[in-house]
């Protein structure tokens, strides 16, 4: 393109500074460059959304670039076209002259081509007596070859968007289809847990899928449903832990019961006493069947006393005392916020709301079961309530929450100091469960 050349468009069309910008920007091309038109045709169409052209308007540069005469659009070639109303029509498949000229703003407008107007709006060339063509007017494909370098970038973006979306749609599926057979199996096998509250925020994530969604609005709920489903493995595989100790136990206990060559447990098990109390049984006249029954009644199950003298059993802290919910909700309100509806009308919904508060802490399943095996779901719940509360003066919550728990279980820790502590802080402005 000539430098420094402003063309202004022909009859009642205005000039503007988007314009003048564009005729400014094709004559920055670089010596030399060149492209193929169906390569960059290719690049337009992959980055259409980003130029904000229509198809119909892809459709008319289609017809444009069939009259370049170069399979490569340089300089040296000539970039102006000039085709009459008629064949672009004819090779826009038909389009009607309204709609053509229509296209052709949309085109113009978008930069991917200038308007060179001749005098009397026609457009034409001439040639020398060489036949080499002198001076053109028409449509001038400049701003194709000098953004390029920007439309095979915006191209390759929007290839890689439409990959990662289509990466993330699968992964969701999986995702949705895991978490919904993991809970079916849980209810089908007995599996304790909070199962309907579960069900709840899985399909509350589910309502949360837009119907036309992109990458960064998948993206965060896939990562929710994610933790979601780690939380039901966790849970599952809990089970499934405690069903290979039980049946270890029992082999063991079985195993101890039939070593001894001498013993009748096989034989009369509903008789099974101590040596002590079946001596004392055997020496007391007045003693009868019922009595042996009864000693073997007050002897406590290997098992249990197995249990006495070793670990503590996962389920002693939900003997621990749970405070009233109005007090917890009064100490700590910003739980409230992520209850079902914005509210918390009961311990049910403290505790839905205490997983989603530990996802967003940033709280391991893990460490937020042993807070529940340790001190009850109610008041793990409510520490998380607290957690939450204090969030700015805590590094780790997940540290926290894991040190928590082992001083509860050594009893040095006591959740009501720090409910009044909080009840005190928040002074009289605390919101109340409705």
């Amino acid at each position: 393109m000539e430098s420094g050349y402003v063309t202004t468009p022909f009859g009642r069309r205005p000039m503007s500074l988007g314009m003048l910008a564009n005729q400014h920007l094709a004559e920055t091309i670089e010596p030399g460059m060149k492209r193929s038109k169906w390569k960059l045709f290719r690049a337009i169409c992959e980055a259409r959304p980003a130029l904000g052209v229509t198809d119909r308007a892809l459709t008319v540069l289609d017809a444009l670039l069939t009259f370049y005469p170069d399979d490569e659009i340089s300089e040296e070639k000539g970039l102006i076209v000039f085709p009459s109303n008629a064949q672009l029509s004819l090779r826009a498949r038909g389009m009607t002259p309204a709609t053509l000229r229509r296209h052709l703003a949309v085109l113009v407008e978008a930069g991917l081509i200038l308007r060179k107007d001749s005098p009397n709006g026609k457009r034409y060339a001439r040639r020398d007596r060489a036949g080499a063509i002198g001076d053109a007017f028409g449509f001038s494909v400049a701003p194709l070859l000098a953004r390029a370098v920007e439309i095979e970038s915006l191209a390759a973006q929007a290839v890689a968007d439409r990959e990662l979306l289509r990466v993330t749609r699968e992964r969701l599926t999986l995702c949705r289809r895991d978490i919904s057979k993991l809970i079916t199996a849980a209810l089908e096998e007995g599996v304790s847990g909070d199962w309907e509250g579960i069900s709840a925020m899985f399909r509350a994530l589910l309502a949360r899928i837009p119907r036309v969604a992109t990458a960064e609005d998948l993206t965060p709920l896939l990562d929710e449903m994610a933790m979601l489903r780690a939380e039901i493995v966790n849970m599952l595989e809990r089970r499934i832990k405690t069903q290979k100790i039980d049946a270890n136990e029992s082999q063991i206990e079985h195993h101890k019961q039939n070593s001894n060559p001498d013993s009748n447990y096989e034989l009369e098990p509903s008789f099974e006493t101590k040596q002590g109390e079946k001596a004392a049984a055997d020496n007391d006249p007045n003693a009868g069947p019922s009595d042996e029954r009864r000693l073997k009644q007050q002897r406590p199950s290997g098992r249990m006393s197995n249990r006495a003298g070793g670990a503590a059993d996962p389920g002693a802290g939900q003997g621990l005392k749970s405070f009233p919910l109005g007090l917890v909700l009064q100490a700590c309100p910003s739980i409230l916020d992520y209850g079902p509806g914005g509210n918390i009308g009961n311990w049910r919904d403290l505790m839905s709301a205490a997983v989603v508060v530990r996802s967003m802490l940033g709280v391991s399943p893990s460490a937020y079961e042993e807070a529940c095996s340790g001190m009850g779901p109610e008041n793990a719940a409510t520490v998380i309530a607290c957690i939450l509360e204090r969030g700015g003066h805590i590094n780790s919550p997940g540290g926290y929450l894991r040190d928590l728990t082992r001083r509860t279980e050594k009893g040095e820790f006591a959740i009501g100091p720090m409910l009044m502590a909080l009840v005190r802080a928040n002074g009289p402005t605390a919101r109340h469960a409705s």
